[in-house]
């Protein structure tokens, strides 16, 4: 079935009759589809359900074209980004193009389901935005990370499981929850692998995030036991590029205080209950969905 997925996206930007927007879009990497898979298990393989999940993938594929922008990304999953190979300003357009692309495909759902997912975006876009005013400094306020996870990450992710059980007729509330503890948990086991993982394993350079500003989890949870010396180490290293020993006093003060594993066992609470809910609603492979993500690995 996501075959048929990716066929109505191309379908959509072939609809634009342009040559050059059609070749960049065909450049993009395809990623897991998640959001797609997440539509198509909840709602089946109608086509109003392949519908909706090419109009969510459009839209996730125009947020990371920004993202990547906002982020100085030279490296999408694996391959070059859009905004190395093409330029930025080329690398916002096509999102811009995707997103409207996505909003007036959107409009031919019912409102309640075309409001959960442009309310998504909204909350989206201030995520990102959130983001980056939090990457300008060390930052060990977790409610705001959390709050800034959700919002740019978790709250698409919700929407589109909510926005597909209204679409089958199931209970919309339990599966916008089973979203967004996936989203949340997702989101946490990748700042997770960013300290752990190799470059060759992430399809970037290891250690990333910190090295760009971002404060996530796992960091923020160091800070809270370092001693003051530790904490000004920390917060030195914050923003810069990472030589291999500080990668490693990092690494290993982490597994010292055990600071992944708590980040590890919260994104592992969320991730049960979202099983719990799915197991009850007697969605099994969804179930599975998000045991296979918090056991992953690259």
């Amino acid at each position: 079935m996501l075959e048929r997925v990716e066929s109505l996206m191309r379908e959509y930007v072939k609809e634009l009759s342009n040559d050059e927007i059609y070749k960049l879009f065909e450049a993009l990497p395809h990623g897991k589809r998640l959001r797609a898979k997440l539509v198509l298990k909840i709602a089946g393989e109608s086509d109003d359900a392949v519908r909706l999940a090419a109009i969510i993938e459009m839209i996730h594929a125009a947020s990371l074209l920004h993202d990547d922008v906002i982020d100085d990304a030279m490296v999408r999953r694996g391959v070059a980004s859009l905004n190395a190979t093409e330029g930025s300003k080329q690398a916002v357009m096509m999102g811009d193009i995707l997103y409207s692309k996505g909003f007036e495909e959107l409009v031919g759902f019912e409102r309640r389901i075309a409001k959960a997912v442009a309310s998504a975006v909204t909350q989206l876009s201030i995520g990102e935005m959130m983001d980056v005013r939090l990457s300008k400094s060390f930052q060990p306020d977790s409610d705001a990370y959390m709050q800034m996870v959700y919002q740019k990450t978790a709250a698409l992710i919700e929407a589109t499981a909510s926005s597909a059980a209204m679409l089958a007729g199931k209970e919309a509330h339990i599966y916008g929850v089973y979203g967004r503890n996936l989203g949340i948990a997702f989101q946490i086991v990748d700042d997770i692998l960013d300290i752990t993982q190799s470059s060759e394993q992430l399809g970037k350079p290891a250690m990333h995030d910190y090295e760009e500003g971002k404060t996530t989890l796992p960091y923020i949870y160091l800070y809270e036991v370092l001693d003051e010396d530790g904490k000004r180490r920390l917060k030195s290293l914050h923003g810069k590029k990472l030589s291999i020993d500080e990668k490693e006093w990092i690494k290993s003060q982490m597994q010292e205080c055990g600071a992944l594993q708590k980040a590890y066992l919260y994104a592992r609470e969320l991730g049960d209950e979202a099983v719990s809910l799915m197991r009850g609603a007697g969605e099994d492979s969804l179930a599975e969905i998000v045991t296979a993500m918090i056991e992953r690995d690259f």
